[in-house]
């Protein structure tokens, strides 16, 4: 039986399923805003692409715990590391949005872009909920190294180029990555010695085996409150900060280039509805002025954050750009 035609040239069954498909369409914002409405209605997942126990994983439980608590119901961390952290921002870059599944990450997710082959894009494929966290590095030297400034390091580096050691946390993380650019803003070119990881490139220099470091401010304040251990010279902050007043900034030695801030914070697959994106936001900025919360955060060496999801996206995008620029000016290669 041929297909009955209106007046429009359209048979019956096609307008019908015209007017079907567009009440759907119509529907699906209506649908969207219940499901945030309603969210979350089972437990999260936040997938921490880094090993148990570091800074970011700890910050990671801190705000897991908070969500749990304002959320009612379970945020439960997911430690995958592997690959510079691309294994699990890979994990979440294809997970549904729908707002279960979270990825707590560092700067090392723009640092990432130029070091790997990756299967995703992190401006494309991620959208920031909230920045957490911000932390920076501190220049030190062993107490045997004869200078006390700043200025005093690198006229020593300039007059014995590739002589004086330096340790980080390895290649093509982003204590190289800060390295790499102080070696650009102050003409110097060090010794690079790389380890696996920040506390082990510390025992070198407390254990006298390499003359200057790069490091964490978390990492580094204990040694320097024990007294004698290390001799701090500058902050790559952009301002001094409460736990080492006396210590200048490289921005007011002279180096405003040098300057490293590093954010971690909650970021979601691209196309997760805003309604939960904003629920997640106010939650952990309601979180965040809890004396407490901040203190834990200080406690780690981050200074508490908070603030709106497109300052974190932003950050993301030119933090992609910036260090992208260092790695290939640096002619860095991961092996």
């Amino acid at each position: 039986m041929p297909a009955l035609r209106n007046g429009s040239g359209l048979s019956t069954a096609t307008k019908f399923g015209w007017a079907a498909l567009a009440t759907a369409m119509a529907a699906t914002p209506a649908l969207a805003a219940e499901q945030a409405a309603r969210y979350p209605t089972k437990p999260v997942r936040m997938i921490v692409p880094l090993a148990a126990g570091g800074t970011t994983d700890i910050v990671a439980r801190i705000v897991a715990q908070g969500y749990t608590e304002g959320l009612g119901q379970p945020v439960v961390v997911d430690n995958r590391p592997g690959a510079g952290g691309t294994i699990g921002a890979g994990l979440v870059a294809r997970a549904t949005p729908d707002g279960y599944t979270l990825l707590f990450h560092s700067v090392s997710l723009a640092t990432a872009v130029p070091l790997y082959k990756l299967p995703y894009d992190p401006v494309k494929d991620f959208i920031g909920v909230v920045p957490v966290g911000q932390s920076f590095y501190v220049a030190a030297v062993h107490p045997t190294v004869p200078v006390q400034t700043i200025h005093e390091l690198i006229s020593l580096a300039r007059a014995k180029p590739k002589q004086i050691s330096l340790s980080h946390a390895g290649t093509g993380t982003i204590t190289h990555l800060a390295v790499e650019l102080f070696m650009a803003n102050t003409k110097t070119q060090f010794l690079l010695v790389p380890f696996k990881g920040g506390n082990p490139a510390l025992a070198a220099l407390v254990g006298g085996q390499v003359q200057a470091i790069f490091n964490p401010i978390a990492e580094i304040l204990p040694m320097v409150r024990a007294g004698g251990k290390v001799r701090t010279l500058a902050v790559t902050a952009p301002n001094r900060v409460p736990e080492l007043p006396d210590v200048p900034t490289l921005a007011e030695s002279g180096f405003p280039g040098a300057t490293v801030t590093t954010i971690n914070g909650v970021y979601a697959p691209t196309g997760t509805p805003k309604a939960i994106v904003d629920r997640l936001n106010a939650e952990f900025n309601r979180m965040v002025k809890l004396p407490e919360v901040q203190e834990r955060f200080r406690s780690q060496g981050l200074v508490p954050l908070g603030g709106t999801s497109a300052e974190l996206t932003e950050y993301l995008r030119t933090s992609v750009e910036r260090w992208s620029k260092v790695v290939k000016d640096a002619g860095i290669k991961l092996q």
